[in-house]
């Protein structure tokens, strides 16, 4: 029987810089303040001083989940891909359902031909797309909170 480890954090972000607006002004104060979850930023979180390639292992192994949120400026970033990449393998090594892939921009499907990771897992898990609607985003982060409850 595998032992519950404890987290120092409920989820990792996974975002590219362009996109931090979002995070800081919609993601953050909604799943920090409002559901009470604790996440990891790179911007906020990481040791400094530290190999930047060891922050993001050892934020990623200390984080319940890993939150990828993805526009095309994710798609074209060198460390969003190391991170997607961390958490691929966190997911094969644990065998634990740890992935939470947030589409915050509309990316066809062809687009994700060359990050062929992220189009398998995109084949294989649920992932939640950021609502055009203002009335849907209530269900957004209902959906996102219970992905996160998710052991």
């Amino acid at each position: 029987m595998r032992q519950h480890k404890k987290y120092e954090y409920d989820a990792f972000v996974s975002y590219n810089t362009h996109d931090q607006e979002w995070v800081i002004n919609e993601l953050l104060p909604t799943l920090e303040d409002k559901y009470h979850w604790r996440l990891c930023l790179h911007h906020r979180d990481f040791e400094p001083g530290k190999c930047i390639l060891k922050n993001i292992v050892e934020n990623i192994y200390a984080s319940r989940k890993t939150i990828c949120v993805i526009t095309h400026h994710y798609l074209e970033s060198e460390w969003c891909s190391k991170e997607m990449q961390v958490a691929s393998f966190r997911l094969f090594d644990e065998h634990m359902d740890a992935l939470v892939l947030i589409f915050v921009e509309h990316i066809p499907s062809d687009s994700l031909s060359p990050y062929h990771r992220m189009r398998k897992l995109v084949k294989k898990k649920t992932y939640l797309t950021w609502p055009r609607e203002e009335k849907e985003i209530p269900l957004f982060w209902h959906k996102l909170n219970m992905a996160l409850k998710t052991s």
